[in-house]
């Protein structure tokens, strides 16, 4: 069974971590420099953007997993250290001032960066901040959430989740920071992920599982249609729990990814729920297709349609957008077989049968979707397959939000 717990990062045995304010950030309240460090050398693996320009960090990253392995991660906010000519050396550094200040090898660390592109990053301020950061360095729930605080851009809240379970009668934990909030698209994006486990697995298993999850957990979230320069979700995995290595497929491998998958659609769920200028959270369930890739195509198409996004946040049951978005979504489907629903906690109003409208109470459905967390579930009746997405409203805040991002 698998049971969330408190934690975050530092719920797994070995691993602590920290979040300060060095300076990089003008408001001095916000923490813009996190730490997570492992008293062991960890198995490790990452997944990053598709976007063609790419941070530098993501560049000094996988040069340090090339062995499969890492264990620290230093990540700053306020600043994406991307288009800097200098860039890879600021990245570097920021390891070598990992090095100095705890002794773990600048050769594994993981380092990220997140904010405005195109701006100049100085070590100044990383390496003022580095003494508190490294004497703050602790497994207490309060390291996590101050890692967490500070990788925030304009998240309105910090976002941890962890969870325990059993491999081979052994207790296992993961736990995990993440930070969104807009460019998530079409595979993560701005989205920073850092994920700590006790499980002994080795790195190429680690990578496999980490490579399949993203498929049906953060590649299936959308915030708006840009892809960022940043993306970077990170696994180490300490092995301290002292169960059996997992090198290959079987049961325990298995049971690592479902709770991997926990994991990570709590996460997905946080992200797409404090989207820039988001007040709802909104999750498509596609189910009866003939392919999970025509699911998955499918449920993606509708939670990025800024027009779906949009009824939603004005609370319209506008569900010819539904249809309109999976008719472009390039799954193969049979539109005269599709039923429609919308969900909350305030019940359920049927609006499609057939691909085709029915009768129901314009004020019922009203009720339906000004709840916080609205379900689109849809039923292309052709298949067992089936797949998530999660998204979030379109609102004028969003507009406010990147109007003046970088002034």
């Amino acid at each position: 069974m698998i049971e969330k717990i408190a934690g975050g990062v530092c719920a797994p045995k070995g691993f602590k971590a920290y979040g300060v304010h060095c300076g990089i950030r003008k408001n001095k309240i916000k923490k813009d420099l996190a730490l997570i460090i492992s008293d062991v050398r960890c198995s490790a693996a990452g997944v990053y953007t598709t976007n063609l320009v790419k941070g530098a960090p993501i560049l000094v990253t996988k040069e340090h997993l090339i062995d499969g392995y890492a264990r620290a991660v230093i990540v700053n906010s306020g600043n994406a250290n991307t288009c800097n000519a200098n860039g890879v050396e600021i990245a570097n550094g920021m390891c070598a001032l990992v090095e100095k200040h705890v002794g773990i090898p600048a050769c594994d660390v993981i380092v990220a960066s997140t904010g405005v592109i195109g701006q100049k990053l100085s070590l100044e301020p990383i390496a003022g901040g580095m003494p508190a950061l490294a004497h703050g360095l602790t497994s207490a729930d309060e390291g996590s959430t101050a890692a967490a605080e500070a990788i925030m851009t304009t998240d309105t809240y910090s976002k941890e989740v962890a969870v325990s379970f059993e491999l081979g009668g052994v207790r296992c934990t993961i736990g995990a920071i993440a930070k969104g909030v807009g460019m998530i698209c079409p595979n993560m994006a701005t989205m920073l992920a850092f994920v700590t486990t006790d499980v002994a697995i080795s790195p190429a298993m680690l990578q496999k599982a980490l490579s399949e999850d993203v498929k049906s957990s953060m590649n299936m979230l959308s915030v708006d249609r840009d892809t960022s320069t940043n993306d970077t979700f990170c696994i180490m995995a300490s092995g301290l729990a002292g169960n059996r290595e997992i090198t290959a497929a079987g049961k325990d491998f298995t049971a690592f990814q479902k709770a991997l998958h926990q994991v990570t659609v709590a996460l997905c769920r946080m992200l797409a729920s404090d989207g820039e200028g988001a007040t709802k959270l909104i999750e498509c369930t596609v189910s009866g297709a003939k392919t999970v890739k025509d699911a998955r195509l499918a449920a993606k198409s509708v939670v990025c349609s800024d027009l779906l996004k949009a009824a939603i946040f004005g609370a319209d049951a506008n569900w010819g957008r539904v249809l309109c978005a999976l008719g472009y979504s390039g799954a193969k489907l049979d539109i005269g077989k599709i039923d429609v629903d919308f969900r909350s906690a305030a019940g359920t109003v049927c609006v499609c049968r057939g691909g085709a409208g029915v009768e129901f109470s314009e004020e019922e459905a009203k009720k339906v979707l000004l709840e916080k967390e609205i379900n689109i579930d849809i039923r292309l009746n052709q298949g067992r397959q089936s797949a998530q997405a999660w998204g979030c409203d379109l609102t004028y805040d969003y507009v406010k939000i990147n109007g003046d991002y970088r002034t």
